[in-house]
């Protein structure tokens, strides 16, 4: 969490920082052979030099960014949540739930759809 330090002392709502950072740590502790990585201005965690999933805010909501692979395959359950989403990603509205399930599914299709990937991110 020590390369996100930076990042979430930044975000000035505390209450967006705490969820901020409480989704990072979830992931890191449930997948703690991810590699937390800070780059593009946001955190994320890779998985052998490849993409595995970002985090974004904004004042409304924090983003999450699985590629375009993984909104496609998961499109569904993401509405079903109440995700509002776009091609590349969803986002959580600071009022709602955190599904992390759904994030757990999201991480590991990524993990094995990418274990033979040699890029950061699919091509």
């Amino acid at each position: 969490m020590e390369v996100f330090a930076d990042y979430l002392n930044g975000i000035d709502n505390p209450q967006h920082r705490a969820r901020t950072e409480e989704v990072l740590q979830w992931v890191a502790e449930k997948f703690s052979d991810l590699e937390p990585k800070f780059a593009w201005k946001q955190p994320m965690y890779t998985d052998h030099g490849t993409f595995i999933i970002g985090f974004s805010i904004s004042k409304q909501h924090l983003a999450v960014a699985p590629e375009k692979a993984g909104m496609n395959h998961f499109a569904a359950q993401i509405k079903q949540a109440g995700y509002d989403q776009t091609k590349l990603l969803f986002r959580i509205q600071w009022d709602q739930e955190v599904d992390y399930a759904l994030l757990e599914q999201m991480i590991m299709f990524n993990i094995i759809d990418k274990a033979d990937c040699s890029t950061f991110w699919r091509v």
